[in-house]
């Protein structure tokens, strides 16, 4: 890479490299010193945009993901939107119902295995797949129940299009969770989807922002504003806070490219986003790639030859007749192959005491795994940090639960009521936030306003009046000067104000210059 060599030739190279025409739904992340992940930008400098030192270490990663499945065209593009769904799945960021979380094991176990064949799998071969962050018994045995019967003669594509189906049906489908506090201190996730912006608390989504109700977003310091407006409210502000100001405006421009890419029929029509104030210039951003529709499409009119597709195990720890494949996620063996090892049965051992460890809990967001500064850790780094609806915190003396997903499964009428209730919570709240922080936003902003302009007006009076001070006392031959020097004001200026301050200022200048010779 050369210093000015731009983003958007190392995302070209790594999709030539694939060979994938629908580009537009990916993107490559990085992680600067302090920890803060970001989004290669296409249009500055790699080297500009790397705080570190290389090499580099660069992820890529699905960036926005597709509304509809059904209207992707080729396969490679679903294979590779299936490798981060079911990255999304182990690292706990799709929550789902019991039978929604068997069906989308079944479908990984279909695609990467194929059909049941007693011979090949023995009875316990589902515990040997980490497809969840935290997986019970009873959903092993319900997802082998469906591998067995209800997958069988599918092909790796279809049972990959199946989960992309299965999955875009969920509401936390494409949420990449960004840890905050809301006005109540309270510890919220917010994300941006297809649909619009979201918040979470908890394993609940409280608040839900349709595109076209949202008209601004805008970040201040570590603050990060959501103007809305609803039906029955106006207009809203809803208002959060991250842990570092560089955290927000991350937040910021990926509210900002997500609104583009979902809102917008062309991409002619997106406009350059700023967060300035008045009198001052704050950040400005736009989103310069194409946007969903743009891309659909782009891809109905491709007619090329679909290339060929070589999938890989992503490393399961699969543990079957003594053959035993990687347990490291950065190394990947192909589906045709196999790496025998000598099984001394220290890895068995292992898988036992790690599943007898392992409690079962309902999926949430918790605070204790994913907190504002962990988060922010780089994902080749660390891949558990990125569990973020995992286990909430629990009494010492409560019982354990072995069926992890059988408690959402038993709360879904609770759901269902919680789902009911959730326009009138939504109401209220964006009530509430209109009512209690328009009124300090007005005050603050007519404040900040005013300041701002007596600065500025200061400013320039001290600039232009010494200025102007020195063009009168020159010898400048301009016609209004030479008329404002013989006005009887001006020479009384002169005589009063302007000559003892000069001599005054010539009387210093050589005593300082006299102190200075005589060193």
């Amino acid at each position: 890479l050369q210093r000015e060599t731009k983003g958007q030739f190392l995302i070209d190279h790594i999709c030539n490299y694939y060979s994938l025409l629908e580009k537009d739904y990916f993107g490559i992340r990085y992680v600067d010193p302090e920890k803060q992940r970001h989004w290669l930008e296409p249009n500055k400098s790699i080297f500009k945009q790397m705080k570190s030192h290389p090499p580099y270490t660069m992820c890529f990663r699905v960036k926005f993901y597709p509304h509809e499945p059904l209207k992707i065209k080729e396969e490679l593009t679903r294979y590779l939107l299936y490798l981060q769904i079911k990255r999304d799945i182990f690292h706990g960021r799709l929550l789902c119902s019991f039978s929604d979380a068997a069906y989308l094991g079944a479908c990984i176990v279909q695609a990467e295995l194929g059909d049941y064949d007693p011979d090949e799998h023995p009875e316990n071969y589902i515990s040997d797949f980490k497809i969840f962050p935290k997986q019970s018994q009873k959903l092993e045995k319900k997802i082998a129940e469906m591998h067995k019967n209800e997958f069988r003669g599918q092909s790796p594509a279809v049972a990959e299009f199946n989960l992309l189906v299965k999955a875009n049906s969920l509401e936390t489908y494409g949420v990449d969770p960004h840890p905050c506090k809301d006005s109540f201190g309270t510890t919220t996730f917010l994300g941006f989807t297809a649909a619009g912006f979201v918040v979470f608390q908890g394993n609940k989504r409280i608040h839900l922002l349709k595109w076209c109700d949202v008209y601004k977003l805008k970040f201040e310091g570590k603050t990060f504003y959501v103007f809305g407006a609803q039906k029955e409210v106006k207009k809203a502000v809803l208002s959060f806070h991250t842990s570092t100001p560089a955290a927000c405006k991350h937040l910021w421009k990926c509210g900002v490219e997500n609104q583009a890419f979902y809102k917008y029929a062309k991409s002619s029509q997106i406009k350059t986003m700023s967060s300035s104030k008045i009198f001052f210039k704050g950040s400005r951003f736009r989103y310069s790639g194409k946007v969903a529709k743009e891309v659909v499409e782009a891809s109905s009119k491709i007619q090329r030859e679909p290339p060929e597709v070589h999938r890989y195990y992503h490393c399961f720890n699969l543990i079957f007749s003594g053959i035993q494949l990687p347990n490291e996620e950065e190394i990947s063996v192909p589906v045709t192959s196999s790496s025998p090892v000598k099984d001394t049965g220290k890895d068995v051992d292992l898988a036992i005491e790690q599943e007898e460890t392992m409690k079962e809990e309902p999926l949430a967001i918790s605070e204790l795994v994913y907190n504002p500064s962990a988060s922010l850790l780089p994902t080749p780094v660390d891949d558990e940090i990125d569990m973020l609806f995992d286990t909430c915190p629990r009494a010492e003396n409560e019982k354990d639960d072995t069926d992890s997903f059988e408690e959402l499964e038993a709360d879904e009428n609770a759901f269902l009521i919680a789902e009911e209730e959730e326009l009138k919570e939504a109401r209220r709240a964006l009530t509430w936030s209109y009512d209690f922080l328009m009124d300090n936003i007005e005050v603050n902003a007519f404040v900040k306003s005013f300041s701002r302009l007596f600065l500025v007006g200061l400013g320039l009076l001290l600039f232009v009046f010494p200025l102007f001070l020195v063009l009168l006392e020159s010898d400048l031959q301009i016609s209004f000067l030479h008329e404002i020097r013989q006005t009887p004001e001006f020479q009384q200026f002169h005589i009063e104000y302007y000559c003892p301050l000069r001599q005054w200022m010539a009387c210093k200048i050589n005593f300082i210059r006299n102190m200075l010779g005589s060193f």
